[in-house]
């Protein structure tokens, strides 16, 4: 049997999850359009793809700007953020617990 998941809103939306990672999908919305604050995962590396339009992947010390189907690689307790062209498609792979509880959050514009 053959599964399939289909994503067409904004933002982000985990499309599928099996026992210890999940897939989801990132396409552009106002948190995904502007590099105004950092994130940071405690417990999971989260793994980035480019499938369509442009992305830039930021850290603390240094940004990247995506090539299509090349996977990026944020290892945890590495501070970062990504930002996307209204156009833009990125699969995120990460461990299916990743979550609020085990994410730290750090805006640079005073929210």
């Amino acid at each position: 049997m053959i599964e399939s998941y289909k994503f067409v809103g904004e933002d982000f939306k985990a499309l599928m999850q099996y026992e210890g990672w999940k897939i989801g999908f990132l396409r552009y919305s106002e948190r995904f359009s502007e590099f105004s604050q950092l994130e940071m995962h405690s417990l999971t590396d989260e793994a980035f793809i480019l499938l369509e339009g442009s992305a830039t992947l930021y850290t603390e010390n240094e940004n990247v700007n995506m090539e299509k189907c090349v996977l990026y690689n944020i290892p945890k307790g590495e501070w970062h953020h990504i930002t996307v062209s209204k156009d833009a498609t990125v699969m995120v792979v990460e461990n299916s617990n990743t979550s609020k509880e085990n994410t730290k959050k750090r805006y640079l514009r005073g929210e």
